[in-house]
C-alpha cells in the first residue's frame, strides 16, 4: 500500500490530514494525465480536483480490488472523456491552449519527467496512437501493471497485453526515426 492510499484510509477512518497525503502522491501526476488527454490544462486541473473530490464524495465506490492510484486515474480518464465528448458535441474541438497553458504544462512536464531520458521518452510518446501512448504511459511512468492498466482504461488484460505490444513497436519506430537508439524494449 502506498503512501496516497493508506492516506485515504486515515481519511477514511477519521483522520482529515490524511486527505493531504492523497494529494500529495497523486496531484501532479493526475493533472499531467489528464492534460495529455483534454490538451488543456485549466481543464485538466479542473477534471483532477473533481476526481478527488469523488473519493470524499463516494468513498463506497473505491474497492480493494485496485489500487486507489488506479481507481483515481480510472474515475479521471473518465471524466476527460466525458469532456472531450461533450466538447464534440457542442462544435468544439476542446483545445483551447494559451501561451499561459503552453508555460505551464511545461512547468508542470519538468517537475513530472525528471531526465533527459524520459523527456525525450514522453516526446515520441506524443507522435504514436493515443491509446498506445496511454497504455505506455500508465505502465512506464506510473507504474501501472498489466490489471491496472485493463481497469484504467476499460479493456481486458489480453487486449492490453496486445496494445502494449502495438506500442512498443510504434514507440520503436519513432525512436529510431528519431536517432535515439539507446532504449530498451
Amino acid at each position: 500500500m502506498d503512501i496516497g492510499e493508506s492516506g485515504y484510509r486515515r481519511y477514511l477512518d477519521g483522520d482529515q490530514s490524511g486527505f493531504d497525503d492523497v494529494m500529495n502522491a497523486y496531484h501532479d501526476n493526475l493533472i499531467y494525465f489528464v492534460d495529455d488527454l483534454v490538451h488543456n490544462l485549466t481543464v485538466a486541473e479542473d477534471i483532477a480536483a473533481d476526481s478527488f473530490a469523488e473519493l470524499i464524495i463516494h468513498p463506497k465506490r473505491f474497492k480493494a480490488d485496485s489500487s486507489l492510484k488506479t481507481y483515481l486515474f480510472s474515475v479521471a480518464r473518465h471524466k476527460a472523456l466525458d469532456y472531450i465528448r461533450a466538447e464534440a458535441h457542442h462544435g468544439g474541438v476542446g483545445y483551447d491552449e494559451t501561451l499561459d497553458d503552453e508555460a505551464d504544462t511545461t512547468s508542470l512536464e519538468n517537475s513530472v519527467i525528471h531526465d533527459e531520458r524520459s523527456r525525450r521518452l514522453h516526446a515520441a510518446l506524443t507522435q504514436i496512437n493515443k491509446e498506445y501512448a496511454t497504455v505506455l504511459y500508465l505502465m512506464y511512468f506510473e507504474g501501472m501493471d498489466v490489471r491496472e492498466v485493463a481497469m484504467v482504461i476499460k479493456k481486458n488484460s489480453r487486449q492490453v497485453t496486445n496494445l502494449i505490444y502495438r506500442a512498443k513497436a510504434a514507440l520503436k519506430v519513432v525512436l529510431e526515426r528519431e536517432g535515439l537508439t539507446d532504449y530498451d524494449e
